[in-house]
């Protein structure tokens, strides 16, 4: 098991996992009023949340899919990314693609971070690549079933 530390400037307790078999842990919006997102309007929510993960360790922000079916709200560029030399806080770009204007409750779980480890790779410039059956075929090109 990896520990990771942490820092909590937040208002509320640390994340933890839902459920015994849950991937990753709820953050919450760090903040100190209700803010309204209007329609395909984006906004930073903090955090609160320092984290100092060991090497080989990323965490991915995803989002949370209650918040997108019952408030038609995302996470942009997901999954986002938290590096291992990351030491900020973590903040998490949300949207609302829905029709009508979202409340975000302080406290409100936000989206959800899980951990993977990572493999560093080294680059070999070559001049072709070996044959596969697929070939170039992308974008659908293994068929739609």
């Amino acid at each position: 098991m990896y520990k990771v530390k942490i820092v909590n400037k937040s208002n509320f307790n640390l994340p933890e996992y839902a459920t015994m078999h849950s991937s990753g842990v709820d953050l919450k919006a760090n903040i100190s009023s209700v803010i309204i997102l209007k329609p395909f309007e984006r906004k930073l929510i903090p955090t609160g949340i320092f984290i100092e993960l060991p090497e080989g360790i990323e965490a991915q922000i995803r989002p949370r899919s209650g918040l997108a079916l019952k408030k038609g709200i995302s996470i942009l560029n997901t999954p986002g990314t938290i590096d291992s030399d990351y030491r900020g806080e973590i903040g998490i770009i949300i949207i609302n693609l829905s029709n009508e204007p979202v409340k975000i409750e302080p406290g409100e779980r936000i989206c959800q971070m899980v951990f993977a480890e990572y493999k560093r790779i080294e680059f070999e410039q070559v001049e072709s690549l070996s044959s596969t059956e697929r070939g170039a075929g992308g974008f659908g090109s293994t068929g739609i079933k």
